[in-house]
């Protein structure tokens, strides 16, 4: 799997202002921006993704991944600073 790939799963079936992802193809990291993440925990943003990539993450073919989970207006107070 890939860096595309991986985004284009992720982006289908959660609705994503802004999403990047990089990795070496087992380890990812992904800053993800939704405003399905509004009202939600860290964790409970974590494993809405982590939904989105099913068996995936089961069956090892996305071993690790590390995220940044942010609201639309928590990635416009960051401002320029993103990342």
């Amino acid at each position: 799997m890939d860096a595309r790939q991986l985004q284009d799963i992720i982006s289908a079936a959660l609705p994503c202002e802004h999403i990047e992802v990089n990795g070496d193809g087992r380890h990812w990291y992904a800053t993800l921006v939704s405003p399905a993440f509004q009202g939600l925990s860290r964790v409970r943003r974590h494993q809405l993704v982590y939904s989105t990539l099913g068996q995936r993450m089961h069956t090892d073919e996305v071993h690790a991944l590390s995220m940044k989970t942010l609201t639309p207006a928590e990635w416009a107070e960051q401002g320029s600073n993103h990342g």
